[in-house]
């Protein structure tokens, strides 16, 4: 089975960064189709493959995997073309496992990525007060892979 990703070319990957970045956060917790956020984040889910419940063959995984990931790199490629080199950022962190406290909640949008993905690539525009960050995530093996892309203010991401 072929996978039911639409293969966007990155100049259309990155209109649609574009298009995010300029948006003003919302004032509380809202979704629209693929697009989320709330104060100080939007996530934007900029391809996603087929899910995996009726074919979870290695062919089928691993055809999507590279799919995904070929648009994660042209995108990547435009994004530090444009603004330099991302860092990467662990998301691990911001699971709550290293912390004593069992109330503690990361902060959006890295709590909702951190169940995703493992890590994120990250861009400071500098004329800009938001972060820019791609990354590969997966709910459960039988969901689909998304490649996400998340805004969110400079104070919330440290560096």
């Amino acid at each position: 089975m072929p996978t039911q990703h639409l293969t966007c070319s990155a100049e259309e990957l990155m209109h649609v960064v574009d298009s995010v970045h300029a948006m003003p956060f919302p004032s509380q917790e809202e979704r629209a189709a693929d697009r989320w956020g709330g104060p100080g984040y939007h996530v934007v889910v900029l391809v996603e493959s087929q899910d995996f419940w009726e074919d979870r063959s290695s062919e089928t995984v691993e055809e999507a995997e590279e799919s995904i990931a070929a648009d994660f790199a042209g995108l990547a490629v435009l994004l530090t073309e444009r603004w330099g080199a991302p860092e990467a950022v662990d998301l691990a962190s911001y699971l709550g496992l290293d912390f004593p406290d069992p109330d503690f909640e990361a902060p959006e949008p890295m709590g909702f990525l951190s169940n995703l993905a493992g890590s994120m690539q990250v861009w400071r525009p500098p004329a800009s007060d938001r972060w820019i960050a791609l990354a590969i995530g997966q709910a459960d093996p039988e969901w689909p892979l998304q490649l996400l892309a998340a805004f969110g203010e400079g104070s919330a991401l440290p560096g």
